[in-house]
């Protein structure tokens, strides 16, 4: 996935650079076995589906990959992110990938993971290590091995240093405190004017 960006917009067309064009770059046998595998763990199978359901323009890409743009719906927040072999964004990805002409080669090692996560696997294990890297360092994407593995540069993400785990645990700690003892709070007086010396007496 790469870092959000405000809206693309744009009077003319940006052709993409001519390496991003389909047959532009020679398949390796590693580019065919990735795509043999996205789709029979049905990941770009879902990704088309994605797409299809997203209103996105579909078209072929490098290394047998598709590219899918005009996406309309704001989950995931991303500016780009690949679901099997299908590279989606919200923008013109022509006038994406000119401004960040690394963007494509770091979407298509995001594929090669869906392929050795077997496919839907590949979500946990990524929010997961989404999850590791806003602990470690406040951004999600720094310390996350997969954004690591495609290149944090090259998907427009910027290194962090990590923090102490002491304070942010704490923190969480003291958050949660808050929470559960908040509720109680909110219970507190339930029971008022139900106690034994107030219960109406018979007769």
């Amino acid at each position: 996935m790469v870092a959000t960006r405000p809206p693309l917009r744009a009077t003319s067309p940006v052709p993409l650079p001519a390496e991003m064009l389909p047959g532009a770059l020679p398949l390796g046998t590693d580019v065919r076995v990735r795509n043999v595998l996205n789709w029979i763990n049905l990941s770009t199978p879902l990704g088309l589906l994605v797409a299809g359901a997203g209103g996105c323009r579909v078209r072929r890409g490098p290394e047998r990959c598709f590219l899918a743009d005009r996406y309309r719906w704001s989950f995931p927040a991303a500016g780009a992110f690949t679901v099997g072999d299908v590279v989606i964004s919200r923008h013109d990805l022509d006038l994406l990938v000119a401004r960040r002409p690394t963007l494509i080669r770091h979407e298509l090692v995001h594929s090669r993971q869906w392929a050795y996560c077997l496919g839907l696997p590949f979500l946990p294990f990524y929010v997961a290590s989404m999850g590791w890297s806003w602990l470690r360092t406040g951004d999600r994407a720094a310390r996350s091995f997969f954004e690591q593995q495609a290149g944090l540069d090259l998907g427009g993400y910027r290194d962090v240093p990590p923090r102490p785990l002491g304070p942010v645990l704490r923190d969480g700690a003291r958050r949660l405190r808050e929470l559960v003892v908040g509720r109680r709070g909110l219970d507190a007086g339930v029971d008022l004017g139900t106690s034994e010396g107030d219960a109406p007496r018979p007769g």
